[in-house]
């Protein structure tokens, strides 16, 4: 069996962001899914905001959770925008 870890390059938004303290950077993983690295990610960073609260990107297209990743993708979580 093949190594399954992929280098992901991640960018955080709003108050994503401001809970990671980092507006971007790259992971190696060897989850499948978009949704298993979020739900990785808010575990590690203690993330405020559940999955159901944001929209995926990938590769700057939007994207269901369980996409699966590839190595070089690019993730965005994009967690609503605050109105005003």
């Amino acid at each position: 069996m093949h190594d399954q870890t992929k280098t992901i390059q991640i960018q955080y938004f709003a108050l994503l962001r401001e809970e990671r303290g980092l507006t971007q950077e790259t992971i190696k993983t060897d989850l499948a899914t978009a949704r298993q690295l979020f739900d990785e990610l808010k575990t590690k960073h203690h993330f405020s905001l559940g999955q159901e609260r944001l929209n995926l990107a990938v590769n700057e297209e939007f994207q269901p959770w369980d996409t699966l990743l590839k190595d070089g993708d690019a993730v965005v979580f994009i967690p609503p925008v605050a109105g005003g």
